[in-house]
């Protein structure tokens, strides 16, 4: 074990935790800099079911060949209240406000966008 370590130096060290400390540096305005969203966006299979404010609380009933999703939208904050999918997976993830979250529900082919001022803006592949 002794053999391992022999070759390590202390600049060694101290590159590494210049390196850990800069990505960290790096990556901490990504989890802290959220925009709060103002649209909710509902599209079903592809398609544009419905813009929504997030300022005025309302229940939304997605239906469609016999499938149903309820959204509820209150205090600035939209979640998936009812599915009759099988996972539930889109009832589970909660609340959202930040612009560029989502709920989804792959079997209803549902998808629930927050747009708004803020993250959902940034385009990672394009730098946009």
């Amino acid at each position: 074990m002794k053999d391992l370590f022999k070759d390590i130096r202390k600049a060694d060290i101290i590159l590494l935790a210049a390196l850990i400390i800069l990505g960290a540096a790096l990556s901490v305005p990504a989890f802290l800099w959220k925009g709060t969203g103002d649209t909710v966006k509902v599209t079903v299979n592809g398609k544009l079911y419905g813009e929504y404010s997030l300022k005025e609380d309302r229940k939304v009933e997605i239906e469609r060949d016999g499938k149903k999703n309820i959204l509820v939208i209150e205090d600035g904050k939209a979640w998936m209240d009812y599915s009759t999918c099988k996972n539930q997976v889109c009832v589970h993830t909660g609340k959202i406000h930040d612009a560029g979250r989502s709920i989804v529900c792959l079997p209803n082919r549902v998808s629930v966008t927050i747009e708004g001022k803020g993250g959902g803006e940034y385009d990672a592949v394009s730098g946009k």
